[in-house]
């Protein structure tokens, strides 16, 4: 069965209304229409540049314990956070799965690393 949803964890994390930071999430993989269908919207025409923030409120299923994920969460996030879920974005959607290619700098050995961090 293929994988369709995968963890992240945000570097910094989105604080809520109350303070509340929420880092732990699950994005889904996205489809076809979840990337043709933002091209109609009128904020994505005046600014393509918030394509993605329609993207990742598509495809982002859950974070911390907020009861919905939507266009003013994923504005609200630091740009860390969002630098951090485009490149996971890519890497599901392209690779199908979260892992990086890496090299190592002593034995320059090539192996994959699994990038969501295993507790605190």
């Amino acid at each position: 069965m293929q994988q369709t949803e995968f963890p992240f964890i945000l570097p910094q994390g989105y604080l809520d209304s109350e303070s509340n930071t929420h880092r732990e999430g699950i994005m889904r993989l996205s489809t076809a229409y979840d990337e043709i269908a933002p091209i109609r919207d009128p904020r994505v025409q005046k600014n393509p540049g918030y394509l993605v923030i329609i993207l990742l409120a598509r495809t982002i299923v859950q974070l911390g314990t907020l009861d919905q994920i939507n266009t003013k969460i994923i504005e609200g996030l630091f740009s860390g956070d969002l630098v951090y879920l485009q490149d996971f974005y890519q890497r599901i959607n392209q690779n199908g799965h979260s892992r990086l290619r890496v090299a190592c700098p002593h034995c320059d050995g090539e192996f994959e690393v699994e990038t969501i961090p295993v507790g605190e």
